[in-house]
């Protein structure tokens, strides 16, 4: 799969692109595809099926990686971050100050996803209708199609509610007047293009090297145990999930620390992950290791998103100092897990202007890792997405790092599982699943039944899980033992996050010093506005009023 991503330059957009012609008033216009004879064959199947893997981040940093991480900055597990510049998008919805509908990274995700779903359209309705001889690769794009549709579409309705549903290729005048379908309307298709999926596509284990990384039918399965999660259709969940553990594809990595190694991409613990490769002109590869860099730190990372000293609290309080320490990187370090250039990042504390004083205040060691306090709202970075001096390329910047992003993992599926057994009152098997997760990481078994074992699925998947575009919508689904979503308890002024933040005995000093991004962070969330985030404003104007606000949004 890697291999072919290579020619995505040439068919990302292959029906919007034109050249020059010699004399546009004479000439037809060269360069541009037509529909109708572009699908010639299973060669322009594959190209353009290419380009439908592309549309899951557009080979880009600002138009789907942004609200991936955005989602963790509404959370209780990350800071915006960034407080030498004004991120005014980003802070008005993760501080929840109810005038996004405007927002520009919001605006850009709907915008894309729906691109995406354009080029699942065209593929799935255009390929089917192929005459070759190799029908089980043509029926097995149109399942790779179908597979990335459903994962666009829940991409969205996870975060905006119900959607206008789009099925097919149609014209701008065919779209007119179009409405938002319900919540369980998007989400009974997606589960029908997963399901459909599902039964064609070959197991990770009948794919060739060069095509690893493609939809696989654990791949379906296991977002259709999301998809089904998300819904608490419990039975459903338990029983989907259960055939991706009996079948035997996937497995956990023997230690944490290679899950997010760039020399563990497309591992046994993946279902699912975007492809990067490292290209020195093309922008082939991933944003992420750069966007939520140090700003001081080898590399000029842009510090966007950074870990809460809550979550930080919350590995302490399990005892959790393995995934803690490949999970965030923190101002002061004596070390970086997997890094064995450590000196570089101790030498560069030459840019930090009060590196010294800092060290004095906070009490470092003198040879520690300076984040600078002033720069980084709480002077942590993520370690998932670190890429060690070693693995980086020549060019280490935006686009250039060939880190994999882990969409969907075996750990999840387990974490998955519990949760429905627990449910569904089976705590035994429950409890063997969620304990192979810790096992890995040397935490002793949970023997616990009932609600406190349900409490600690749920601090499992934080803990484990942390950073990989969960947090924010299990808080959302999660009902609390007071009746309210988790969320609810988690924000608002009385939030268990926000007055932890502002507790004088419980607040972090580093985050406490910088008020460039304010501490008070939930503080203005409502329950009846916040559940979800707004319809970007442009599309319910040029729909004319036929996409509806969500409610509590101008």
């Amino acid at each position: 799969m890697k291999k072919i991503l290579t020619i995505i330059a040439l068919v990302a957009t292959l029906f919007t692109t034109t050249t020059s012609c010699e004399d546009f008033l004479t000439e037809e216009v060269r360069g541009q595809q037509n529909l109708d004879s572009y699908f010639a064959g299973i060669e322009e199947a594959e190209a353009y099926i290419t380009g439908c893997y592309e549309a899951l981040t557009c080979s880009g940093w600002w138009q789907i990686n942004t609200v991936w991480l955005l989602s963790e900055m509404c959370s209780d597990d990350a800071w915006m971050g960034n407080t030498t510049q004004s991120q005014s998008d980003y802070i008005s919805l993760a501080h929840y100050q109810g005038n996004g509908a405007s927002n520009g990274p919001i605006s850009n995700f709907w915008q894309y996803r729906y691109k995406g779903i354009l080029r699942c359209n065209v593929g799935i309705e255009r390929i089917a209708e192929l005459e070759v001889e190799d029908t089980e690769l043509r029926d097995r794009f149109v399942a790779e199609a179908r597979f990335l549709r459903a994962f666009y579409y829940f991409d969205l309705v996870r975060n905006f509610g119900g959607l206008p549903l789009v099925t097919g290729f149609l014209m701008p005048d065919e779209i007119q007047g179009i409405t938002r379908s319900s919540t369980e309307e998007v989400y009974a298709f997606i589960e029908e293009d997963l399901k459909a999926a599902a039964e064609i596509l070959p197991q990770r284990s009948e794919y060739s090297v060069n095509d690893m990384g493609r939809a696989t039918r654990g791949a379906a399965l296991g977002l259709l145990g999301k998809v089904y999660l998300y819904q608490e259709k419990w039975q459903e969940a338990h029983d989907v999930l259960k055939t991706v553990i009996d079948e035997g594809e996937y497995d956990l990595l023997p230690e944490f620390g290679q899950v997010w190694d760039v020399n563990y991409d497309n591992s046994i613990e993946s279902l699912f992950e975007v492809q990067y490769i490292y290209h020195s002109t093309l922008a082939l590869g991933g944003s992420l290791a750069t966007v939520t860099g140090a700003r001081n730190g080898p590399g000029d990372g842009w510090s966007w998103c950074q870990p809460t000293a809550n979550l930080e609290a919350a590995y302490i309080e399990a005892g959790d100092t393995e995934r803690l320490r490949w999970t965030i990187i923190k101002a002061g370090c004596t070390e970086i897990a997997g890094e064995d250039q450590f000196q570089t990042f101790i030498e560069n504390n030459s840019t930090v202007n009060n590196a010294q004083e800092l060290i004095e205040q906070y009490g470092w060691d003198e040879n520690c890792y300076i984040i600078d306090p002033g720069q980084h709202k709480s002077a942590r970075v993520i370690r998932k997405y670190f890429l060690p001096l070693a693995d980086r390329p020549e060019v280490y910047n935006t686009d250039k790092s060939p880190l994999n992003h882990r969409i969907l993992r075996f750990a999840d599926v387990l974490l998955m599982y519990a949760e429905a057994c627990n449910e569904l009152n089976n705590d035994a098997d429950a409890r063997t699943a969620l304990n192979r997760i810790r096992g890995r990481v040397h935490l002793p078994d949970v023997t616990v039944s009932g609600n406190e074992l349900r409490h600690a699925i749920r601090n499992e998947r934080r803990l484990e899980l942390a950073f990989e575009q969960n947090r924010l919508y299990d808080i959302r689904r999660w009902t609390d033992d007071n009746g309210k979503k988790m969320i609810c308890n988690i924000l608002g002024p009385n939030g268990s996050f926000v007055q932890w933040n502002l507790n004088e005995e419980t607040r972090d000093p580093l985050e406490w010093a910088n008020q460039g991004e304010s501490s008070d962070k939930g503080s203005t969330f409502q329950e009846d506005r916040d559940m979800v985030f707004p319809i970007p404003l442009y599309e319910v104007t040029m729909s004319n009023g036929s996409i509806e606000q969500n409610p509590g949004w101008n």
